[in-house]
């Protein structure tokens, strides 16, 4: 399986790019928020999600790991296939999701295109109680994707920053006695009002504030 691609961007299409890997052009499905950041002759790093069917061998391509965990686990619902996980990351910023499952909010996924009622809800529920996905653990300095679209020098952390504060959250919550579910109830309350940048002490202090009420 191929779990990351390095090379420069040949060609963008609508809902895909091809990526230039030393002379072999790999066909990558991409979302409209992945390739509205790409360009023509860029080089960059994708990290992939390989579907491989009795008709099909699909390449699916995100600038960040935490995207890609995320595509991975919305398609364990039933009835969320590619397109629709592609629709919700374009729609929904990843700590949104994350804190939208947390908290059943279905009104957050009936907000991407094609994802109706009946499904935003079915995610929701089944999302719940679930753990978020963390992504890979890269022991590689990856070149950072600044908001232009342009590729800086500098290693980047590793994928998922925002969940592994969150579950160190939710761990310290645990820790204290209170089930897991009712932690990341709060903790998610919390970064969804403060935002995903407050800081560790301060989510974990509001969030047993929030446990008390």
């Amino acid at each position: 399986m191929i779990g990351m691609l390095t090379g420069r961007v040949a060609a963008l299409g609508a809902d895909e790019l091809v990526l230039d890997v030393s002379g072999v052009g790999y066909l990558v499905g991409a979302g409209a928020r992945t390739l509205s950041r790409l360009e023509p002759d860029q080089d960059i790093v994708l990290h992939i999600e390989t579907h491989v069917r009795e008709d099909a061998f699909k390449l699916y391509g995100f600038l960040d790991d935490i995207d890609r965990a995320w595509f991975v686990h919305l398609q364990n619902i039933q009835g969320v296939g590619a397109k629709a996980a592609f629709a919700i990351l374009d729609t929904v910023p990843v700590s949104e999701i994350a804190n939208a499952a947390a908290l059943g909010d279905k009104s957050t996924f009936a907000r991407a295109k094609g994802v109706g009622p009946k499904l935003a809800t079915r995610i929701a529920t089944e999302l719940k109680d679930k753990a978020p996905p963390t992504g890979r653990s890269f022991s590689i300095g990856l070149p950072v994707h600044a908001d232009d679209g342009t590729t800086g020098g500098a290693p980047v952390a590793p994928a998922g920053g925002d969940s592994l504060a969150r579950e160190d959250a939710v761990s310290a919550l645990v820790n204290l006695g209170y089930n897991e579910s009712q932690a990341r109830q709060a903790v998610a309350k919390i970064l969804r009002d403060a935002g995903s940048e407050a800081p560790l002490g301060d989510v974990i202090r509001l969030s047993l504030k929030e446990l008390a009420a």
